[in-house]
């Protein structure tokens, strides 16, 4: 008998039931496809930046939120924060391993549907 889509396997003899309000899964599924985290992961796709460039990179985003989206990114081990003792303290993000893997179909999405939207105007 094939198992619904409500357990998925993670590991060995583990098993997360994602539509459960208390599953881990589903925190780190909120923070991805939260207002920010999106756009966060999409922005570090390509380089390694800083937190001003970062906030420079997406437009409207506050510095309390950018920084509240980072800090759980990085908790939820999608994003690496690598501080510089210098004074002020310069911090640099980019993607882990885990958060390379979200970020690709992330990006395969945008595409499909910048592809299918119509042609902007340059009135």
């Amino acid at each position: 008998m094939r198992e619904g889509a409500q357990r998925i396997q993670a590991e060995v003899g583990s098993q997360y039931e994602v539509f459960h309000t208390d599953c881990p899964a589903r925190d780190m599924v909120d923070h991805v496809t939260s207002r920010w985290g999106i756009w966060v992961l999409i922005s570090l796709r390509s380089n390694d930046l800083r937190f001003y460039e970062l906030r420079d990179s997406i437009q409207g985003i506050s510095e309390k939120m950018l920084a509240q989206t980072l800090r759980a990114l990085v908790q939820d081990g999608l994003i690496w924060r690598e501080v510089e003792p210098t004074t002020p303290p310069q911090v640099t993000y980019g993607l882990s391993e885990f958060g390379q893997d979200i970020t690709e179909p992330l990006t395969d999405l945008f595409h499909r549907i910048t592809q299918r939207l119509s042609p902007r105007s340059t009135d």
